[in-house]
């Protein structure tokens, strides 16, 4: 995932309006939370949430691709950020608030892994902490064999990236096709990206393996939905 797009990120994602996203997950902390000061987002990126939630937060970040955490650093110098496995991390601390935006859960691929996933960001919540995860789509919504094409154009940077919505059993698959037009060349490569399908079951079953109640928000920040998740 990301493995040659990583410095394409921010352009590729340059039309997401993060700081309405972060205002609207601040105003979720705020019913679940309002006492919270601490925030660590899970599968941060380049940061993009992180510029935002700063400002209100005493953040952290923690991402498995070294590269797209280099563009965190040099967006937030000044936040601590981690290299992990949202599956399987363990930090020295515990926060107020965690997150997991962007559907970047999606990239867990199986029911075992969210299990995973959701425990490990359990237990580095405060008493009375919040989790909040913002899904892909479910098996049910998810429809193969649609054509996407996507373009940013820009005075040092001409991008196209194009891809088919494809299913391979409660995978998504999407073989990405790269464009990359610099003042020096011309690139282009292939990426292939595969998001678990979780079911309503799945999500069900994470929060009960890890102890807690959720409530699901069918809009969330980018359309995608949210979950919002307590201790019992």
């Amino acid at each position: 995932m990301y493995s040659r797009s990583a410095r394409l990120y921010d352009a590729m994602y340059a039309g997401k309006d993060y700081s309405a996203a972060s205002e609207y997950v601040r105003g979720v902390i705020d019913s679940v939370n309002p006492a919270a000061t601490t925030l660590l987002d899970v599968a941060c990126g380049t940061g993009r949430h992180l510029e935002h939630l700063r400002k209100y937060y005493g953040v952290e970040g923690i991402d498995l691709n070294p590269d797209l955490l280099a563009a965190a650093r040099a967006r937030c110098p000044d936040v601590p950020l981690h290299v992990g496995d949202m599956s399987t991390f363990q930090l020295p601390k515990r926060f107020d608030v965690v997150t997991c935006l962007f559907s970047a859960i999606a990239y867990l691929r199986t029911g075992d892994r969210l299990i995973a996933a959701v425990d490990r960001m359990a237990e580095h919540l405060t008493d009375g902490g919040g989790l909040l995860i913002e899904p892909w789509f479910t098996p049910t919504a998810f429809w193969s064999d649609h054509l996407v094409a996507n373009f940013h154009d820009g005075p040092d940077l001409k991008l196209a990236w194009m891809y088919r919505h494809e299913r391979e059993g409660e995978l998504a698959v999407l073989e990405q096709h790269f464009l990359v037009g610099e003042r020096h060349g011309f690139e282009s490569f292939t990426e292939r990206h595969e998001l678990g399908l979780f079911s309503d079951a799945d999500w069900d079953a994470a929060f009960a393996a890890a102890r807690m109640r959720a409530t699901f928000d069918p809009v969330g920040p980018f359309g995608r939905g949210l979950y919002t998740a307590v201790r019992l």
